[in-house]
């Protein structure tokens, strides 16, 4: 038996070889396909796990980035609001000031009126009309500003009314025909109320 498996090796013939290395090849060649089916395949899984990994990145940073800008716009506005508040409480930082003072103006007005109907020492109305012409200067340079009322349509934005009596004229129906308190506004704003006398 041994003889006959040596005699059929040795009845392959070099005509035969051609087929065995032929099947040699194929079988290596598929091993070479399969590894490199293998590689592609590490390959793809490597490059998805990088392209998840970038999408990830760039998700974070968009966050970051969005981030970045509401913070950066919140810091914005807290910036104009502060600067805002700031100039408002710069004009208006004397209001209170300035409203304590004003029965002092309309005690000088007052003062300034007898002193002149009763004819008094020239030399005293002017040194009480300095007094007041300073006192006055100062305060308009903060902003005071007088409201003038007499003759002007009842407004109640800037009128309080403290009486109606029957309007001498037609044109007067509805408007100031006298003033009992002076109105003043302090950088546009109205610090005090003009009380007036309505036509009706």
């Amino acid at each position: 038996m041994d003889k006959e498996k040596n005699k059929d090796i040795d009845d392959v013939t070099f005509e035969d070889q051609p087929h065995m290395v032929s099947s040699e090849n194929e079988i290596s060649e598929a091993d070479h396909q399969a590894g490199t089916v293998h590689e592609k395949e590490t390959k793809r899984s490597k490059r998805s796990k990088t392209e998840k990994v970038i999408e990830k990145l760039e998700k974070k940073c968009e966050e970051s980035n969005d981030k970045y800008l509401r913070l950066y716009s919140e810091f914005d506005n807290y910036r104009k609001r502060t600067q805002k508040e700031r100039i408002e409480l710069f004009k208006t930082a004397s209001q209170e000031l300035i409203v304590d003072l004003l029965p002092v103006v309309d005690d000088f007005e007052r003062a300034l009126a007898a002193l002149t109907a009763s004819h008094a020492n020239e030399e005293s109305t002017k040194g009480v009309e300095l007094i007041f012409g300073k006192l006055f200067s100062t305060l308009s340079q903060k902003g005071l500003e007088p409201m003038d009322a007499t003759g002007k349509e009842f407004d109640t934005d800037f009128h309080e009314a403290i009486t109606n009596i029957p309007a001498p004229t037609k044109e007067l129906k509805g408007k100031v025909i006298d003033v009992v308190q002076k109105g003043y506004l302090l950088n546009g704003k109205i610090i005090r109320f003009a009380k007036v006398v309505v036509g009706s």
